[in-house]
Formats: structure tokens, sequence, C-alpha cells
């Protein structure tokens, strides 16, 4: 009997716990949506370590309300890593976005791919003109030799 009781004690703690974190989710969706992004990135850094405690409609919801805020607080990398993850989770485990977030995931998401993809093209092609505007070391001459090595 004892078992039993102790049994039905982890099961309500537990159940309660995610009906915490759920609302955890509600109240940071409520504040994103109000654009207050800073109180509502405080609720996703103290909600983080306790995601895997969401279901996965849950998750990709977090996932993305998370990127998002990173997003609109300029936090680019990290609304990448975050919007990335939403992605994976939504198209793993249909059903956590509604179409409207889909489309604004699939399109923040490609304008933050491009810093990380489209800004090593940029790069290459600054390498490939600076390596053009090099003078080379005596055109004049000819000669390869520095001008203070010793004659032969």
């Amino acid at each position: 009997m004892r078992v039993r009781t102790l049994a039905s004690f982890f099961v309500c703690a537990a159940v309660s716990a995610c009906a915490t974190y759920r609302e955890d989710l509600n109240r940071g969706q409520r504040l994103y949506e109000e654009n207050q992004y800073e109180h509502a990135l405080a609720i996703w850094r103290s909600l983080e370590p306790d995601t895997d405690s969401l279901s996965y409609n849950d998750q990709s919801r977090y996932s993305y309300l998370r990127g998002m805020t990173d997003y609109r607080l300029g936090f680019r990398p990290d609304a990448r890593h975050w919007l990335a993850l939403a992605k994976a989770t939504e198209q793993e485990h249909p059903g956590g976005l509604g179409p409207e977030w889909k489309e604004r995931l699939a399109k923040s998401l490609d304008e933050l791919n491009q810093d990380v993809y489209g800004g090593a093209e940029k790069g290459d092609a600054d390498s490939t003109k600076a390596g053009d505007t090099a003078k080379p070391a005596d055109a004049k001459s000819g000669d390869d030799a520095p001008k203070d090595a010793p004659a032969p």
C-alpha cells in the first residue's frame, strides 16, 4: 500500500511539473506576442533545461518562439540554431506549428542561412580581389632574388 501511495505521489508531481512548463511556455508566448522580447527571453532561458519534459508539439513551439525572440533581439546565430531545431522537430513530429508560423520560420531561416552561406561566398571574392592587387616582388628587373642577397 505504501509503495502505491509513493508511486501516486511521483506521478502527480511529474504531471504538475509538466503543467508548470506548459504554463511557462504559454506565458512566454504571450510576452512574445506583446513584443516584450527581453522578458520572453528570460522565460525561454529558464525553461530551456526542461524542454525535454514538453510534448514534441510544445518543443517545436518552444524552439520557434525562442528562435524568433532571438531574431527580434538581433541574436542571429542563436536564432538560426533555434529555428533550425524548430524546423527539424516539426518535420519529425508535425502539428506544433501553424501554417503562418511555418512560413515565417522558412523565410527567417533562409535569411539567417544567407548570413552563413552567403557570407562565405563574399569572403572568397574579397580574398581573390586582394590577391589581384598585390604587386610582384621585383617586376622591373625580373630577378626574384632579394636585393640584399650576396652574389654567387
